[in-house]
């Protein structure tokens, strides 16, 4: 069985590691690990439309966390992604993040997966919308503060190519110190996306889309800092 890893404390003091990637920043630990090999990893979300999100198992495929379309039953209080799964008792101040994606949807300019964070309440949160095509509504950072999303990207793409059945992978880094915030696409080197807000603090962290479905696996983040308090904002789905 792939294991689940968090430490808790506010602030969170860590076990000294000696395995700690080269570019995670000093004083970091490895605060929450997931690859998906057991379906008991879905209780440790909550989902917007928990109908929709299954831990994937067809085969010889590899297991991942999955959502399955677009959650036509929630209706956000204003404009912004509908399908959102969260790590659904912690709260991550400064992070590094790692995971693999896999986008399953039809190819349009809109076809996208986001990875959510700072995560209040569903009218206050930040989310890096990765997409085909860019424009003022994708393939941005964004910010939701009690009205719809509002891009606050410095810098962002034309797009990106998801392919047929292609794994990439992310990551995102974000510093509450700075309020810098970087997203990486395959080429961990270069971002693909840069952004510098504080408005919101440690928050919940999570994946999801706003129109399509895709499949998450091997997620990995390191933290300076998490505190251990259930979100109880949307809906479990006990396996």
């Amino acid at each position: 069985m792939k294991k689940l890893i968090y430490f808790l404390a506010l602030p969170l003091l860590f076990a000294s590691c000696n395995s700690l990637p080269d570019y995670v920043p000093e004083g970091y630990q490895l605060a929450f690990s997931e690859s998906f090999d057991a379906h008991e990893a879905i209780n440790e979300f909550e989902f917007s439309q928990p109908g929709i999100w299954v831990i994937s198992d067809t085969g010889n495929e590899i297991m991942s966390l999955e959502f399955t379309g677009k959650s036509e039953q929630y209706m956000p209080p204003v404009r912004s992604p509908h399908t959102i799964g969260l790590i659904s008792n912690l709260q991550f101040g400064s992070f590094v993040l790692d995971a693999d994606l896999l986008q399953t949807g039809r190819e349009y300019g809109h076809r996208d997966m986001c990875i959510f964070f700072g995560f209040q309440d569903s009218t206050h949160f930040y989310y890096a919308h990765m997409a085909t095509k860019m424009d003022d509504n994708a393939h941005n950072i964004f910010i939701v503060n009690d009205e719809p999303r509002t891009k606050i990207s410095t810098k962002t793409t034309d797009g990106i190519d998801w392919g047929d059945e292609v794994w990439h992978k992310v990551r995102l880094v974000r510093d509450l110190l700075t309020g810098t915030i970087e997203l990486y696409y395959d080429d961990m080197n270069q971002p693909i996306m840069k952004a510098q807000d504080k408005t919101f603090g440690s928050g919940y962290i999570g994946f999801g889309s706003f129109d399509d479905s895709g499949r998450i696996d091997n997620i990995n983040i390191w933290s300076d800092k998490v505190g251990k308090k259930p979100a109880n904002l949307f809906t479990k789905k006990e396996h």
